[in-house]
């Protein structure tokens, strides 16, 4: 595994605030995916050794929790809300304006690997339906017309970096 040594370092450090191993397993997990951005397919075997457990154990964790990503994503991750309250105001209707914008299905990165499209559950601010989450960056009663301003955003700033 590519890590960085701050990471290896930080690593080594979490492990010890656990009296069993086996507990520092999400820790582990979080900051492999932070320094990375996804969680490779060597990852379960080599938590698995640094913690002394069987990769299946670690694939358990890997896939149980949804905010393990598998695969590389986008430089923008995109994720709009698809629970109740989203969806009567309109969260399939603003899923499906970021899919057309960025020529992607829910779940794919653009060809440019710029953009990540993601339908998600609860992202906890269901007075402000519908919302969806940039990065860290949550944005509130996003309809279609407010969809289509980030996406021409997210172009705009991506064309200035090129």
């Amino acid at each position: 595994m590519n890590l960085q040594p701050a990471t290896l370092q930080r690593i080594d450090e979490v492990i010890t605030h656990y009296p069993e191993k086996r507990s520092a397993t999400l820790p582990l997990l979080h900051l492999i995916q932070e320094d990375l951005g996804y969680l490779p397919e060597d990852t379960e075997t080599w938590v698995a050794e640094k913690l002394g457990l069987q990769p299946i154990n670690v694939y358990e964790v890997v896939t149980f929790y949804p905010m393990f990503r598998r695969q590389p994503i986008g430089r923008r991750h995109i994720k709009v809300c698809r629970t109740l309250s989203c969806a009567l105001l309109g969260g399939y209707k603003t899923c499906e304006t970021f899919e057309r914008e960025f020529n992607v299905k829910a779940g794919q990165t653009s060809a440019d690997g710029e953009v990540t499209v993601e339908f998600v559950e609860c992202l906890a601010s269901c007075g402000t339906a519908p919302v969806v989450l940039i990065n860290d960056d949550l944005h509130v009663k996003v309809d279609c017309a407010k969809a289509k301003q980030l996406s021409d955003q997210i172009k705009r700033d991506a064309a200035a970096r090129r």
